[in-house]
C-alpha cells in the first residue's frame, strides 16, 4: 500500500472518528464548541432572517390542502426557523415535511408534542400510556426504553424535537390541563420518571423540551383559555414546583418550555405571563438555575398570553424575556417586523437576538441538518408500528397495574363459580370482558351505559344472586381521562350497591375519579388501570385471570382512603 493511500485512509479515519464524536456530543456540549457550520450559516443571514429563525409555525396534515399550502407560503416568504406539527397522519406528515423543507433555504427544525409518543397527535401510530399511569410504574428502565422508541418514531418521519416530557408536579387534583399528563404529585417520583424518559429520547438522538416551567401542576385554570395565577412564595416554588426542572437541568435537558402563568412572587408586574417575564426566564431559569439550552415558549396563540398582550408585542417581550424559540405566533410577519423595530428602538439588542439564533442553528447542526433533509416516504406505517414498540406498550401497561385493596379478594376468585361481569360506562363489550370470560366460563355479562336509566339498572340487579362473584369494570370512554367521569346518578348508585356486595373493581379511569364514586371503597378489591385503551384492558384482565401480579403504586392522593404510594 503506497504512502499517499495510507495517508488518505488515515485522514478519512480521522474524519469518521470526528463525526462519531460529534454525534455523541450532547446538544449542550455542542453549544460550547461553536461548530463551523453554525458560523457559516449565521454569517449569511440578514437581521430579518435571523429573527425569523426564532419563530416556529403551526402545521397540520388533517386540514385542507389550502391550509397546508398557506403554511408552506409562510415558511418560504418569512424564512422561518421551524415547524410544530399537530394532528394528522405519519405518511402525510412525512410528505408535507419534505415539501416544507424544500421551501426553506436553512433546513427547518421540526417539532411536535409527543408526551405519550406519536399517537398524541397522529393517527395510526403508537400511543404509550399517559404519564399518570407511568408514574405508577416501578421499573424506570421501561420508561427509558420508551424514550428510545419515541426517538426512533420521531426521527423516522423527519422530526427533531419532542416538546416533552411534562415534568409538572400535579399536586392539585382539580387541575384541568395537566392532570393525567403528569407523572403524579410527588416531586421525587416526577423527577425520576421524567429523567428516564428524557434520557431515552436524548440518547436516541432527539431534542427535548421539559415543561411547563416553572411548574403548571397546582393550577385550576387552563392557560389555553385564560391566564392562571400562582400565589405561592418563591420558597414554596423552589422546594416543590421547581424541583424536577432543577434535577433534569443537572442531567442535561436540551430544552425547557415556559408556561403562561402569572406568578407575583417571581414577577409582581400585573397580568404578566411567565413566558414574557425577564425575571422568570432570564433571572431565574438562565442565571439562577444555570440553564444553557434552548428556551421555548408555550404556544403564543394561547389566551394565557393573548388576553393581555397582542399585535406582536408579546413576541417582542418574549425575546426580551430570554426565550429562544417562539411557538405559533398569531401573525409571524407582523411579529418579525415588530422585533426588528424593537432592535432599532434599542428595546432589545442584536447580541440578544444573535445568542438565540446561534442556539437554534446549533440545534439544527446537532439534529443532522447540515445537509438538505429528505424523508423516505415508503413503508412509514410499518416502521412506526414496530413489534418491539407494541410489546413495550403492553409491558408498561402491565407494570402500571395498581391494586388498592385485598390481594385475598382477587385470590378468592374461582373460575367455576357463577360470575357476574358488569361493565359500566359503555354499552359495548370491552376487551377486559372478553378476556376474563375465557377464564370464568360460568359467567354472564352486562353492559351499563353511562346514562343508563334506573329501570335498566334494576333489571341488571335483579339477575345477580346472593353468592355470585361480581367483577365490576368502570370505564371512562372519553378521549382523555380527566376528572368528573360522566356517569349519571343512577349509574353511580349501581357502583355503590355492587361495591357493598364485595365486587372486585377494575377501574379504567383517572384515579382522581375514585373520589367521585361514594362507597367504592367498600369493594373487596380495586385494581386501578388508569385509562380505557385495550392495552390497559388486557393488563387488568391478566390480573383478574391471575397471570399478572400487580406492582404499580398510586402516583397521586385521591382522598383519605387512597393515598400516594398505595399499592399492594
Amino acid at each position: 500500500m503506497n504512502k499517499k493511500l495510507i495517508y488518505a485512509l488515515g485522514v478519512v479515519s480521522l474524519i469518521s472518528i470526528g463525526k462519531a464524536s460529534a454525534q455523541q456530543s450532547s446538544y449542550l456540549d455542542l453549544l460550547k464548541q461553536q461548530p463551523h457550520w453554525v458560523d457559516s450559516v449565521f454569517n449569511k443571514l440578514s437581521t430579518k432572517q435571523k429573527i425569523a429563525q426564532l419563530f416556529f409555525v403551526r402545521a397540520h396534515t388533517n386540514l385542507s390542502q389550502a391550509y397546508q399550502d398557506s403554511v408552506g407560503k409562510v415558511i418560504k416568504r418569512e424564512k422561518l426557523g421551524g415547524v410544530v406539527f399537530f394532528q394528522g397522519g405519519p405518511e402525510r406528515q412525512a410528505i408535507l415535511t419534505n415539501k416544507y423543507q424544500r421551501k426553506s433555504k436553512v433546513p427547518l427544525l421540526i417539532a411536535s408534542d409527543g408526551e405519550w409518543g406519536l399517537g398524541m397527535r397522529l393517527d395510526s401510530t403508537i400511543s404509550y400510556p399517559y404519564q399518570m399511569a407511568l408514574g405508577a410504574v416501578q421499573n424506570k428502565e421501561l420508561i427509558y426504553k420508551m424514550g428510545l422508541e419515541v426517538a426512533k418514531d420521531f426521527k423516522r418521519i423527519g422530526m427533531h424535537m419532542n416538546l416533552a416530557p411534562d415534568v409538572d408536579v400535579n399536586n392539585n387534583p382539580r387541575n384541568p390541563v395537566i392532570n393525567f399528563r403528569s407523572f403524579g404529585e410527588n416531586k421525587y417520583n416526577v423527577a425520576e420518571k421524567s429523567a428516564a424518559y428524557l434520557k431515552g429520547m436524548q440518547e436516541g438522538g432527539l431534542l427535548v423540551s421539559i415543561k411547563h416551567f416553572p411548574g403548571h401542576g397546582d393550577t385550576d385554570v387552563d392557560s389555553h383559555y385564560d391566564l392562571p395565577q400562582l400565589k405561592f412564595s418563591k420558597e414554596r416554588l423552589d422546594s416543590l414546583e421547581l424541583y424536577p426542572f432543577k434535577e433534569l437541568i443537572k442531567q442535561g435537558a436540551a430544552g425547557v418550555m415556559i408556561a403562561h402563568m402569572n406568578i407575583p412572587s417571581l414577577d409582581p408586574t400585573p397580568n404578566m405571563p411567565s413566558t414574557l417575564s425577564k425575571p422568570i426566564v432570564t433571572d431565574l431559569l438562565k442565571n439562577e438555575l444555570g440553564f444553557k439550552g434552548l428556551i421555548i415558549s408555550d404556544a403564543m396563540d394561547m389566551k394565557g398570553v393573548t388576553k393581555f398582550y397582542k399585535d406582536g408585542e408579546a413576541e417582542v417581550m418574549g425575546l426580551i424575556a430570554g426565550n429562544d424559540i417562539l411557538e405559533l405566533a398569531h401573525d409571524t410577519k407582523q411579529a418579525v417586523k415588530k422585533v426588528k423595530q424593537a432592535i432599532k428602538d434599542e428595546r432589545i439588542t442584536m447580541e440578544r437576538i444573535d445568542e438565540s439564533v446561534r442556539k437554534v442553528l446549533t440545534a439544527k447542526y446537532w439534529a443532522g441538518l447540515t445537509v438538505k433533509p429528505h424523508i423516505d416516504e415508503n413503508n412509514i406505517a410499518a416502521e412506526v408500528n414496530r413489534p418491539e414498540s407494541i410489546a413495550l406498550v403492553q409491558q408498561l401497561a402491565d407494570a402500571s397495574m395498581t391494586l388498592l385493596k385485598s390481594r385475598d379478594g382477587l385470590a378468592s376468585l374461582t373460575p367455576n363459580k357463577r360470575t357476574v361481569i358488569v361493565n359500566v360506562g359503555t354499552p359495548q363489550a370491552t376487551l377486559f370482558q372478553t378476556e376474563i370470560s375465557g377464564i370464568y366460563k360460568n359467567s354472564i355479562a352486562f353492559n351499563v351505559d353511562k346514562n343508563a336509566s334506573a329501570t335498566a339498572i334494576a333489571e341488571v340487579l335483579k339477575q345477580i344472586k346472593g353468592d355470585d362473584q361480581i367483577i365490576l369494570a368502570i370505564v371512562d370512554t372519553r378521549l382523555r381521562p380527566g376528572n368528573n367521569i360522566p356517569l349519571n346518578k343512577d349509574v353511580k348508585d349501581l357502583i355503590t350497591s355492587l361495591s357493598a356486595r364485595n365486587a372486585m373493581v377494575a377501574f379504567f379511569a383517572n384515579p382522581y375519579n375514585l373520589a367521585n364514586l361514594p362507597g367504592i371503597e367498600m369493594a373487596r378489591s380495586i385494581v386501578v388501570a388508569y385509562q380505557k385503551e385495550d392495552f390497559m384492558q388486557k393488563a387488568a384482565a391478566a390480573v383478574f385471570n391471575k397471570k399478572l401480579v400487580p406492582t404499580g403504586k398510586l402516583p397521586v392522593t385521591v382522598n383519605a382512603m387512597f393515598k400516594y404510594g398505595d399499592g399492594l
